[in-house]
């Protein structure tokens, strides 16, 4: 949680300037600002002071607010472009959720990145192209249409040896991208 991004949140629905609630909370508007920003940290003691004079308590101050984005646009994805590949996160901060799905796209010679033992599974699905899943030891070749599940006990990553460009929707549980 962004402490600064909630006390910004609280103050300007109260109406308040920076200024307004420093001087409420016998800050300099300064150090409120660099708190607002996430800058530094207030000890408990001020931070209950600002939430006081926000007129919440410190319970409804840290609740998780539970009005969650459920559709993403283009508008919402994180992109990592290298030479030979693309991945594209396309439900942002995903971490916080039980799976975390991404587009992966694999030029000719391109390989993803390396996903290490963990407890959990995953699962894709391969949009164009064809691919190898390198799992452990096993290679196993993949192509359009074709879907793959595994538990993440071994080691795996994907690579393109075909001229093609391969996409691959890819889905672990829990994230671990």
């Amino acid at each position: 949680m962004k402490i600064g991004q909630r006390i910004r949140k609280y103050r300007v629905q109260n109406d308040l300037t920076l200024e307004e609630l420093a001087s409420r909370c016998e800050l300099t508007k300064g150090f409120l600002s660099q708190i607002e920003n996430d800058l530094t940290s207030p000890s408990i003691s001020t931070l209950g002071d600002i939430v006081e004079a926000l007129g919440v308590d410190l319970s409804t101050f840290f609740k998780e607010e539970t009005d969650e984005q459920i559709v993403f646009t283009d508008q919402d994805y994180f992109v990592d472009e290298k030479e030979l590949s693309k991945i594209t996160w396309i439900v942002p901060n995903a971490q916080k959720n039980d799976m975390e799905p991404l587009l992966l796209e694999l030029s000719q010679g391109g390989e993803s990145f390396e996903v290490l033992p963990h407890e959990g599974e995953e699962f894709g699905y391969v949009l164009q192209g064809k691919l190898e899943l390198v799992n452990g030891e096993d290679v196993l070749r993949i192509s359009k249409g074709q879907t793959f599940y595994i538990k993440g006990e071994r080691s795996h990553y994907f690579r393109n040896n075909d001229k093609q460009v391969a996409k691959l929707l890819w889905v672990c549980s829990p994230p671990v991208f």
